[in-house]
C-alpha cells in the first residue's frame, strides 16, 4: 500500500489530490499533512475536515516514520527541490508537484539522486489526464485521422486586468501544462521556435506565449492569451484523414470553495461539452459525429506510481520529458526577457 504524508495544505493538495485518492483507499492511505506552524494559525477548521489524517508542524515525524513510502510535495515552487532531496535522503518515494525543479540542471541532479537511492522520484503531471487531453490521446490513438499534421493547444482568458501585471512566472505555472500534454504525447520536438512576451509589460513579464513544437512532417502549437474575448477550442487536431475539435471545458480550479473536503464528479459530461470529429473513413465515406468527453482522472497518476514503486513498472512521466519541458522554459522565460 502507498502510504502518504502531503508537504502542504494549499489548493493543490484538497482539489488535485485529496479527491482521487478518497477513491483509492484499496491501495492508498493519507497518513500526513505537514503544515508549518505559522500556516496553520487562524486555519485549523480545514483540518477537521479530515479526521483520518494527522496533521503535524513537524517533518521530522514524517521523514523518520517507516510506514510513509511517499512524500508529495505541494509547497510554492522555490522549495520544490529542497523539500523532495529531504524526502529521498531519508528514504522516501516522492512525487513532486510542477515545474519540478526550477532548471533542468537541478531536475536531473534530482533524478539522478534518486536513481542512486533506489527510490522513484517523479513529477505531478496530471494535466496529462484532464477529460480534454483524455479525449483527445483517444482520438489520436485511435488512428481515425491518420497521421497527424497539426495539433493547437490553448488556454485563453480574457482578463485585461493582466495589464497592471509585471514579473515573470506565469510560463512555469500555466504553461508548464500544455508543454507537458504535447512532450508526453508526442516525444521531444526537433525544433522548437518562442513567441513569448508581454503585450503590455513587454520585457517585463511573460504571460503571452506562442510557442511551435515541430516533429518530422507534425507541429504542434502551444498558445496563451489574456486577450480572448470569445471561446476558442482547446484543441485543434488536423489529420490527412480529418480533423477533431475539443471544446474548452473550464477547471475545476474555476469552481468555487465552500465548507468541507472539495467534491469531484465523475459523472459523463453534457454532448455540448463533447468534441466534434470529421474524417474520411476506409470506405471513403464522409463521416462527422460527436465524441464523448473522457473522465477527468488525476488519480491515474498514483496508479502508475503503485506500479513503479511495487511491480517495477514504468513511469508515465519520464524523467528525460521532465528535463524537456523545463528546458523549454527556461528559454521561453529568456526570450520573454529579451522581448523589449
Amino acid at each position: 500500500m502507498l502510504v502518504v504524508a502531503y508537504i502542504g495544505f494549499g489548493n493543490s493538495v484538497c482539489r488535485y489530490h485529496l479527491p482521487y485518492v478518497e477513491r483509492r483507499k484499496d491501495i492508498i492511505k493519507v497518513k500526513y499533512i505537514y503544515r508549518r506552524q505559522e500556516d496553520r494559525i487562524g486555519d485549523e477548521e480545514r483540518e477537521t475536515w479530515y479526521p483520518d489524517i494527522t496533521f503535524t508542524s513537524d517533518i521530522e515525524q514524517i521523514m523518520k516514520d517507516n510506514e510513509v513510502n511517499l512524500v508529495v510535495v505541494n509547497t510554492p515552487d522555490a522549495f520544490h527541490v529542497d523539500y523532495t532531496m529531504q524526502a529521498l535522503e531519508n528514504g522516501k518515494n516522492v512525487l513532486c508537484e510542477k515545474p519540478f525543479a526550477m532548471t533542468a540542471k537541478e531536475a536531473k541532479r534530482v533524478f539522478d539522486f534518486a536513481k542512486e537511492k533506489g527510490l522513484v522520484a517523479m513529477s505531478n503531471q496530471n494535466r496529462r489526464f484532464d477529460a480534454d487531453m483524455r479525449t483527445v490521446r483517444k482520438v489520436i490513438e485511435s488512428g481515425v485521422l491518420g497521421e497527424i499534421l497539426e495539433v493547437e493547444s490553448h488556454y485563453d482568458y480574457y482578463r485585461p486586468s493582466i495589464a497592471d501585471r509585471k514579473g515573470f512566472g506565469i510560463l512555469y505555472g500555466l504553461a508548464v501544462h500544455p508543454i507537458d500534454q504535447i512532450i508526453g504525447q508526442f516525444g521531444n520536438p526537433k525544433k522548437v521556435v518562442y513567441d513569448c512576451r508581454s503585450i503590455d509589460n513587454p520585457g517585463e513579464a511573460d504571460d503571452y506565449y506562442d510557442i511551435d513544437f515541430f516533429y518530422d512532417t507534425m507541429k504542434a502549437i502551444v498558445k496563451t492569451s489574456y486577450y480572448v474575448k470569445l471561446d476558442y477550442p482547446r484543441f485543434i487536431v488536423h489529420g490527412r484523414k480529418g480533423s477533431f475539435l475539443m471544446p474548452s471545458l473550464g477547471h475545476q480550479s474555476a469552481q468555487a470553495n465552500k465548507p468541507g473536503p472539495v467534491e469531484i464528479s465523475f459523472d459523463p459530461l453534457p454532448e455540448d461539452k463533447w468534441g466534434t470529429l470529421s474524417y474520411i473513413d476506409e470506405d471513403g465515406q464522409d463521416i462527422t459525429k460527436k465524441v464523448p468527453t473522457e473522465i477527468q482522472d488525476y488519480g491515474i497518476i498514483y496508479d502508475n506510481l503503485y506500479d513503479v514503486i511495487f511491480n517495477n513498472g514504468e513511469k508515465v512521466v519520464k524523467d528525460e520529458e521532465v528535463i524537456e519541458v523545463l528546458r523549454i522554459i527556461e528559454e521561453a522565460t529568456k526570450v520573454a526577457k529579451e522581448a523589449k
